[in-house]
């Protein structure tokens, strides 16, 4: 099961109580004040995991706890702070804070997304809510004139709130096109992703990103991306939740079938995809692209071509066949110039 977004709950630890406790031994039966400080509370931290692909592990395990921190005790010993809760999420995903309001004329609820932080670096951590402090004991409440003070601080809660996770892939360059234009299949020819490959629409329903290696010590990232219908800027088809994966590519790879074999007009269709990504976003209308002349085996590809070459005069384009493997060379040393990484460094 493919999940990219998720409603969690978070709790850091609540800090340990401060002691109130006095000294007493054989030879000093009312000694003075020594209660130690409370523990703090654990942290709850979101690690990026390169070996996660999915939220699904948050679907039947939404509440993100951590450990209270434990009291103080006597001989000024400190309780012991709570152990940080550390939960994986996979690279690219953006994480909100979500809050409640009611609308003053409607009485409606409201709610708001504010954005906390986009965690894109593999390995890195994120603290979500921070564990609270230990309490002070009784110990630092002595004074001259105060010499059996009984008073002491307890520890403050830990950090807490409801967060939206959302999932938007992370690749150098992505596959963006209608449904059964070849996407899946240039994807498996030019990395070692496998994707489901079917002769009908909607075969992809969850990104699937691959490496591509382009030498011993040079690779880089490629998307498929579930194919798009005219309206998914509106949601329709599931716009939305695929569109927004194309918004971490550097670069947007356009794949028509130039054959049209499936009765569509591969200009029309480019027409149409390109304006459903620059109503959806802008920003990324804005990205580079080519386009990917998939199909060129098949001979009605011919005539095509040249009216995709004659519509997009100053774009970048490809002819390919992801059946034949033909172009599909020249186009790994273009995406080798384009998005090719040394991975020495």
């Amino acid at each position: 099961m493919f999940v990219d977004q998720i409603k969690v709950h978070a709790r850091a630890g609540k800090g340990g109580d401060g002691s109130v406790h006095f000294h007493r031994g054989k030879f000093r039966p009312k000694g003075g004040p020594d209660g130690g400080d409370g523990g703090r509370g654990g942290n709850v931290i979101l690690r990026v995991d390169s070996s996660t692909d999915s939220l699904r592990n948050y679907v039947f395990n939404n509440r993100l706890f951590a450990e209270d921190g434990v009291g103080g005790s006597g001989n000024q010993c400190t309780g012991r702070s709570g152990k940080d809760a550390i939960f994986k999420v996979p690279p690219g995903t953006l994480i909100s804070r979500v809050t409640e309001e009611e609308d003053p004329e409607t009485g409606e609820i409201i709610k708001r997304y504010e954005p906390v932080a986009d965690l894109t670096e593999t390995d890195s951590d994120f603290i979500l809510c921070k564990g609270g402090k230990g309490g002070k004991g009784n110990v630092h409440f002595k004074t001259s004139t105060h010499q059996a003070p009984r008073e002491f601080t307890p520890g403050t809660p830990g950090e807490e709130g409801d967060f939206h996770l959302e999932l938007r892939s992370i690749a150098d360059a992505g596959f963006v096109g209608f449904p059964n234009a070849g996407k899946s299949t240039l994807l498996s020819r030019l990395s070692a992703a496998k994707p489901k490959i079917a002769n009908y629409p909607f075969t992809t329903l969850q990104p699937m990103v691959g490496v591509i290696e382009f030498g011993p010590f040079r690779r880089g990232t490629l998307a498929d991306i579930p194919g798009l219908i005219e309206g998914a800027h509106q949601n329709i088809g599931l716009g939305h939740d695929f569109l927004r994966h194309i918004m971490r590519c550097r670069i947007l790879l356009f794949v028509v079938d130039t054959a049209g074999s499936e009765g569509r007009d591969p200009v029309t269709d480019l027409e149409t995809v390109r304006t459903e990504v620059s109503l959806y976003s802008k920003e990324l209308s804005k990205r580079p692209w080519c386009i990917l002349a998939n199909k060129i085996d098949l001979p009605e590809s011919t005539e095509n071509l040249e009216r995709l070459k004659e519509r997009f005069k100053r774009v970048k384009i490809h002819p390919v066949s992801a059946n034949t493997g033909a172009g599909l060379e020249k186009l790994r040393v273009w995406l080798d110039e384009k998005i090719g990484q040394d991975i020495t460094q």
